[in-house]
């Protein structure tokens, strides 16, 4: 067992060290199955298990098309984010980024769905990594999409309470928000 466990701490050691981590774990593939990745999925859990290889490997998912327009795309990166939740636990990752990035990620793919599962995974994300400037604007920016212009301003309010952070994310959001914009930041502000 004691092997085994070190090979194992190798084989992450080495996955870690690598430029893309997804491409590492696509070529030791546990399965020959190329569309539905549970290979890849396995590897992830089997060995760190942790937000950072998660992300990685949804992002890369998400590079195979654009889920508002197919709905089969949209399904299975659902049901994978769905799955990294279930695999990764809050206590454990309230305090990583990319496990906030997933929890948002995953409510805004729910919201091209729907709406309300959308609103209970953003109050989850908030709850679990209130830290983060990102997810309340996530979260705000979901409220104004839905035509809840108080909802929005109130969400933005607590995350500056909260000493989210950056605090100049909030800021500019808020700055939008009352400008009436319809997009809390730029892409060149995100």
């Amino acid at each position: 067992i004691a092997s085994i466990m070190n090979r194992v701490r190798d084989l992450k050691n080495k996955y870690r060290n690598e430029d893309n981590i997804t491409d590492e774990l696509n070529c030791t593939k546990m399965s020959s199955d190329t569309t539905d990745n549970s290979g890849t999925v396995n590897q992830i859990m089997m060995t760190a298990n942790n937000p950072e290889d998660w992300l990685c490997f949804l992002l890369r998912l998400e590079k195979k098309g654009i889920p508002q327009m197919d709905v089969s795309l949209l399904n299975r990166l659902i049901g994978r984010y769905s799955q990294a939740v279930t695999a990764l636990s809050a206590e454990k990752h309230s305090q990583d980024e990319s496990y906030a990035r997933i929890l948002v990620r995953f409510a805004e793919l729910k919201a091209l769905q729907d709406p309300e599962e959308a609103r209970d995974q953003f109050h989850l994300a908030r709850l679990n990594c209130k830290k983060f400037a990102f997810v309340h604007v996530a979260f705000a920016q979901f409220e104004l999409s839905q035509g809840n212009v108080k909802k929005c301003k109130q969400l933005l309010q607590k995350a500056v309470e909260c000493s989210a952070v950056p605090i100049e994310m909030l800021e500019t959001a808020l700055r939008n928000f009352h400008s009436q914009k319809k997009q809390l930041l730029s892409d060149e502000e995100k």
